[in-house]
């Protein structure tokens, strides 16, 4: 093995013990805090859903994580009840005519992305990955080719690279190949890079309007 090649391993290493315990143990404790912190927007938010329109303050989907084995994702529920199996069964974008109210504001807010701290504790998740896409969409996972499908090489994220490169508004091809380059060079640096970019975007809300079907 020339030296390029111990390098390339090295890297290899350092970046699997980073994903396996380092990343995981941050994951745990920032879930944790988090879910006390924000406890009481997360009751109020709860409470607003269900106190405006018929059906649970929780939605549960399906997505593809890690492995691209399927998990359960939890979410604030934003659209009526079902709408997953009407129209395109993907949120299009806030003139969706599925949307409530209270779940056009969790959206705009990103709150109704804070159930998924819970995921993060489960160990479906981690606080920073790629986002965990739909079990049939942009496509199954037997269509994804063998490039595409190392974006599931890391646990899903609530934000990741992507997120931070244009947010909603990437086209898939794109968005995956974002993905892809995450997984080869997660860190801890870019991890907090990440993290904050993705706060800030959120308090300004840049970034958040879709131009087409998405998760």
């Amino acid at each position: 093995m020339d030296r390029d090649e111990k390098r390339l391993e090295g890297k290899k290493a350092s970046r699997g013990f980073y994903n396996r315990v380092v990343k995981r143990a941050f994951d745990v404790v920032i879930s944790a805090v988090a879910l006390v912190v924000l406890s009481p927007i997360m009751l109020v938010s709860a409470a607003a859903v269900k106190l405006t329109s018929e059906g649970p303050a929780i939605f549960k989907q399906k997505r593809l994580g890690l492995g691209a084995k399927e998990f359960t994702i939890y979410k604030f529920r934003t659209m009526r009840v079902n709408s997953e199996h009407t129209g395109s069964g993907v949120y299009s974008d806030n003139k969706d005519p599925r949307m409530t109210k209270i779940g056009n504001l969790l959206r705009k807010t990103s709150i109704d992305e804070l159930p998924q701290l819970v995921n993060i504790l489960k160990g479906d998740m981690s606080l920073i990955g790629p986002r965990p896409p739909l079990t049939y969409h942009p496509w199954p996972v037997e269509d994804y080719t063998p490039e595409q499908l190392r974006m599931f090489e890391v646990r899903p994220g609530i934000t990741g690279w992507a997120q931070v490169h244009g947010r909603k508004d990437v086209e898939w091809h794109k968005r995956i190949e974002l993905n892809v380059w995450y997984v080869d060079h997660v860190s801890l640096p870019l991890d907090v890079r990440i993290l904050f970019v993705t706060v800030g975007k959120v308090f300004t809300n840049a970034d958040n309007e879709n131009k087409g079907a998405t998760v």
